[in-house]
């Protein structure tokens, strides 16, 4: 046995219907509305009328065309969704479809005939939804009809004998509950199919018929179930997180609505006395740039219809604080020096509000260079005495604060230049014989001449030769004394004899001084004549 195109186009449409009658239910009756649900009943008893149509329409080995009567079925619901259900019909009939053959053609003649169904089977019900309850279900059993009789004939006038075949239909209905005992079924649609023999080969065929009914049902068993509590009068808060900022914070705000109605559509509206609010739900946010420091409300409000019940207001004080001052600190390392040279110069800057800063620096003289929170001063070209350095700190807000510190310039000190330094002397008064000799006694005071000269490789020796007044060939004798001093300094100590420069003095004395002379040191030779 197969079902054709038909058959499952019937069961698709009954199946939808099924569903749009549960979704159509649930918004009729919802949760707090105070319409009162029922329990499930053990037993519904189902009166009413009922059609049955061949489908296509004048179908050919349908015996089954157009039938008017009742139906009556009874249902027992094991649990709030399952059931099994016995349905009994009876149907007349009125119409039959005659296929001719050869040069016949076909027609439709008027009949009588009766038709009886008997068909068990499993109940699904959709309850949970108030006064609406759809229901789908698929029944097996069978059909018997009567002899059809041909109307207003003389003579044998049965067209179809007497048959009984196998017949199930599957579908669903709308029940709508007038009292908790009685219901109205608006709506049955099946499809219904039978298995009667076609007459012209003598072979069991399927017939697609649809069958639709419509009555009243009685209820019996099951208690009211209480009425669920009806919804008390629409409250709503509104929060603010965090509800003290800074002016340019956002702040973000959520409503709390109680006693919803969840078969309505709440509507929620911001407002505020300061700033700008965005939302339209039961969430917002409050932009504060630029806004004045001061106290501010939030007002909500929540809307599920006109009534007073179905509207709720809700406020909540938020705070713009006013920005505490920035602060900053200017120091300089070293604040002392030289023209030419550099300090360091340093801003410690606090935020109270932790915002970002910016840096910059200017001075009376000399230039400064820098943007974070260390900068260089140079002097270079400065004018000489106190520099007085500014720090500038600024945050994004635009909140300045500024810093000062004294740098002090000098002139450079000159090195001192150096001097000449006597050194030993040596006398020649012991050997009247060689008066120009140098003697061992002198040789003990050349020898540390020789050192400081060989200390440092850039100083030179003046040499100085004296005699006395009373010595004959005094000038002579002084030049004599003066070689023989730097003879024994240059062969005996290796002293480069370029260094030793060579004097006569006017002293009266037999003597021969000796002077230092650093670079950039000058010997004053005054009185003195240079030998040569």
């Amino acid at each position: 046995m197969r079902l054709s195109g038909s058959i499952l186009a019937t069961a698709a449409l009954a199946l939808i219907l099924v569903t749009a009658f549960n979704r159509c239910a649930a918004q009729v009756a919802a949760p707090g509305t105070g319409v009162q649900n029922t329990n499930t009943p053990k037993v519904e008893l189902f009166v009413g009328y009922s059609y049955l149509r061949a489908t296509p329409t004048l179908a050919e080995g349908n015996r089954l065309e157009w039938l008017n009567g009742g139906s009556t079925s009874v249902a027992y619901n094991f649990s709030h969704y399952l059931g099994v259900v016995g349905d009994f019909g009876g149907f007349n009939d009125t119409r039959l479809y005659l296929h001719g053959t050869g040069g016949s053609s076909s027609s439709t003649v008027d009949s009588s005939g009766t038709a009886y169904t008997y068909l068990f089977g499993p109940r699904l019900s959709f309850r949970g939804h108030g006064r609406i309850t759809p229901f789908a279900q698929a029944l097996f059993g069978g059909i018997h009809a009567s002899d059809v009789t041909l109307s207003k004939c003389t003579g044998s006038c049965m067209l179809l004998p007497a048959e009984t075949s196998f017949a199930m239909t599957a579908g669903g209905g709308l029940d709508i509950k007038v009292r908790h005992h009685l219901a109205i079924r608006i709506i049955q649609a099946e499809y219904l199919m039978t298995s009667f023999n076609d007459l012209s080969t003598g072979k069991s065929a399927t017939q697609n018929d649809v069958r639709l009914s419509s009555g009243v049902v009685f209820r019996f068993g099951g208690n009211l179930a209480p009425a669920l509590p009806p919804l008390g009068p629409l409250t709503y808060s509104c929060s603010l997180t965090p509800s003290s900022v800074f002016s340019g914070d956002p702040i973000a705000a959520s409503g709390t609505a109680v006693s919803l109605n969840p078969a309505k559509t709440a509507v929620y509206t911001w407002s505020v006395d300061g700033g700008t609010i965005t939302g339209v739900s039961d969430t917002a946010r409050i932009d504060t740039s630029a806004l004045a420091p001061g106290a501010y409300t939030l007002k909500g409000h929540v809307s599920e219809g006109g009534k007073p019940s179905e509207n709720a207001d809700c406020t909540a004080p938020y705070v713009v604080k006013a920005f505490e001052p920035l602060t900053v600190s200017c120091v300089a390392n070293p604040s002392n020096l030289i023209s030419g040279q550099s300090s360091t110069i340093t801003a410690t800057a606090v935020s109270p509000q932790n915002r970002p800063l910016t840096y910059s620096y200017n001075s009376t003289s000399g230039s400064v260079s820098g943007v974070s929170s260390t900068a260089t001063l140079s002097t270079a070209g400065a004018s000489i005495g106190p520099i007085t350095v500014t720090c500038n700190v600024a945050d994004d807000k635009g909140q300045t604060a500024l810093g000062t510190t004294l740098v002090t310039v000098a002139v450079p000190v000159a090195a001192p230049r150096p001097t000449t330094s006597s050194l030993c002397s040596i006398g020649f008064k012991r050997d009247a014989r060689r008066p120009s000799r140098v003697d061992n006694e002198a040789k003990a005071c050349l020898d540390e001449i020789a050192l400081d000269l060989q200390k440092s490789s850039d100083t030179k020796l003046a040499i100085v030769g004296n005699a006395g007044h009373n010595e004959k060939g005094g000038i002579k004798l002084a030049s004599a004394r003066a070689v023989n001093t730097k003879t024994y300094l240059v062969k005996e100590k290796g002293i480069d004899p370029s260094r030793i420069n060579l004097y006569t003095g006017s002293q009266d004395e037999k003597t021969v001084s000796s002077t230092l002379i650093p670079v950039e040191a000058t010997f004053d030779a005054t009185g003195a004549t240079p030998v040569e």
